[in-house]
């Protein structure tokens, strides 16, 4: 979602670093792009020209000219001014005091309001709630069909006395009362102790007289304590008029964002709360019953300056993976056991629970730059090295070195793949399993790279992930004899004297390798009382 706004203020920011005083034509010009990425962005023009108006003026003031670093302080504008047009703060939904909460939905055909009832149900379930699905879409043909089977799927009950029209000829017929239809289902719930009800209306391909007073006939009739307008995030400069004319004549309480997901510029997003003055509320982000999320302003305008949504990769994380299974691996990587490939295996099953791996890697900050390496990731490998460790024996998942040719060539058959395949396989897990020995004791995570980790096994075309980026790391020094420069000759006699002083022949590793952390470094030693030869003691400075 928003990748090609994204790109663009990536882009922007990129030509304000390193200038330690930024000028008014530096702001002019940075206010210039992000205006038009804006409008590329499908974003409302009233709204463009509000934002850019903002943030020129804040980057004039104080806070900028003041600022150590004046490029970083104009991404906190542009940061806090998109916080603020997509809403300001997160807004939950409104129970009633008295159950049942009675939630209505209102769109346009098409926008997705059935499939979404099905996940908003689903959500309310998992935190304890009993939803109740009311299909009152009596005019959409097999709308009643399709509520019931996405209620089946959510594990939820439906109340749908009317089938409604089944007949795809006539899409304007409405067969029954659907007013009459949605006061029963509230009535239902009270009766069954339901404590939330979501009531899915009818919609139009675009908006008319008959389309509002249904709406509003039905809000009458259940008096809603949510009215949530559900829109197309691919609908673009439509967005504004239509949440515009649902505003005068429903007057709902919340936005709904449907296919997200699929929406490359996201300027509906960035128009609907600025323009009606409603809260974004919810998200539809794929077509499972599972992607659906809160919206949170702050970790959507995060995500648009390409900084991530760590937060919200963590809280799905806690509902995907199972504690006990953590605790474990927990224990045996503090007990110094070694890492098998049937570790990796429940890791890999348990990442899966996470939904779309480009999903999860798009939320990690600075993945704009590995944009086009996370599309063309195939989802399918993680079930392709699956299959691959599932057709090993458990002797070979727990001791993988002593899988030979003949054994390679039988794990590829089982897995119906390559022996190149198992091969890179082997290679990766063994970058993770020495990732995993480093942390067991105390050193941190090796670097693939400067501030880099190792890629995943399985994941080729990311990081670290085969032999194409071991490649680039920096290769080890080899000294064949004393060189003729001066300062190079130096530092040889530095690394002869260090090995001779206790080495052991260990090369220290390097001080400046990922996140700070080196290898074993060898002990202090003690070197004030050493003998040095005079023209070794010149060459270190000593002048002795």
């Amino acid at each position: 979602m928003f990748n090609s706004l994204s790109d663009r203020l990536a882009a922007t920011f990129k030509n304000l670093r390193g200038r330690g005083r930024l000028s008014e034509a530096d702001i002019d010009a940075t206010v210039r792009e992000i205006r038009r990425a804006l409008l590329d962005a499908d974003v409302a023009v009233p709204v463009v020209r509000e934002f850019t108006r903002a943030v020129r003026e804040r980057a004039l003031g104080a806070e900028v000219s003041a600022a150590l670093n004046p490029a970083q302080q104009v991404v906190k504008i542009v940061n806090d001014e998109l916080v603020e047009i997509l809403g300001g703060q997160t807004r939950p939904l409104s129970l009633a005091k008295n159950p049942p909460t009675v939630i209505m939905l209102a769109g346009l055909q098409g926008a997705g309001k059935t499939t979404l009832a099905g996940k908003l149900a689903l959500a309310l379930k998992e935190q304890g709630h009993t939803p109740l699905l009311v299909a009152a879409d009596l005019q959409r043909p097999n709308a009643v069909t399709q509520l019931s089977v996405v209620a089946e799927r959510a594990g939820v009950p439906v109340f749908a006395p009317h089938p409604g029209n089944t007949s795809a000829e006539d899409t304007d017929a409405v067969i029954g009362d659907p007013v009459g239809v949605a006061r029963d289902g509230v009535g239902e719930a009270r009766a069954k102790q339901h404590d939330v009800v979501i009531v899915d209306t009818a919609g139009r391909l675009g908006i008319d007289q008959v389309l509002m007073q249904q709406a509003a006939d039905i809000r009458t009739a259940i008096d809603p304590d949510e009215v949530l307008f559900v829109i197309d995030a691919m609908i673009g400069q439509d967005a504004v008029s239509t949440a515009s004319a649902f505003a005068e004549g429903v007057d709902f309480t919340g936005v709904v964002l449907s296919k997200l997901d699929g929406d490359a510029r996201g300027g509906a997003a960035l128009s609907v709360a600025k323009v009606t003055g409603r809260p974004i509320m919810f998200a539809s982000t794929g077509e499972k019953l599972t992607d659906f999320e809160v919206f949170h302003p702050d970790r959507m305008a995060s995500r648009i300056l390409d900084m991530g949504d760590v937060l919200t990769l963590i809280e799905q994380a806690e509902k995907a993976f199972d504690a006990e299974e953590a605790e474990k691996m927990a224990a045996k990587v503090a007990g110094g056991e070694d890492f098998t490939l049937s570790d990796f295996l429940v890791q890999m099953q348990q990442m899966k629970k996470l939904g779309s791996m480009k999903k999860m890697l798009g939320m990690m900050p600075g993945m704009a730059q590995m944009r086009e390496q996370i599309e063309n990731f195939d989802e399918r490998e993680v079930d392709r090295v699956q299959a691959l460790i599932q057709s090993m024996t458990p002797a070979e998942r727990d001791n993988p070195k002593i899988i030979n040719g003949s054994r390679r060539a039988r794990i590829a058959r089982g897995a119906g793949q390559t022996t190149a395949a198992v091969n890179g396989l082997l290679d990766r897990f063994a970058q993770a399993q020495k990732m995993m020995r480093q942390m067991s004791s105390g050193g941190g995570m090796p670097g693939g790279g400067p501030g880099g980790m190792p890629g995943m096994p399985g994941m080729p075309g990311m990081p670290g992930g085969g032999k194409k980026s071991r490649g680039k790391q920096a290769p080890k020094k080899k000294v064949k004899g004393k060189s003729g420069n001066p300062a190079k000759r130096a530092q040889q006699e530095r690394e002869a004297m260090q090995r001779a002083l206790g080495g052991g022949g260990k090369k220290p590793a390097a001080s400046g390798s990922a996140f700070g952390i080196g290898g074993d470094q060898p002990e202090a030693q003690d070197v004030e009382n050493l003998e040095l030869p005079s023209d070794v003691s010149k060459l270190l400075g000593g002048g002795r």
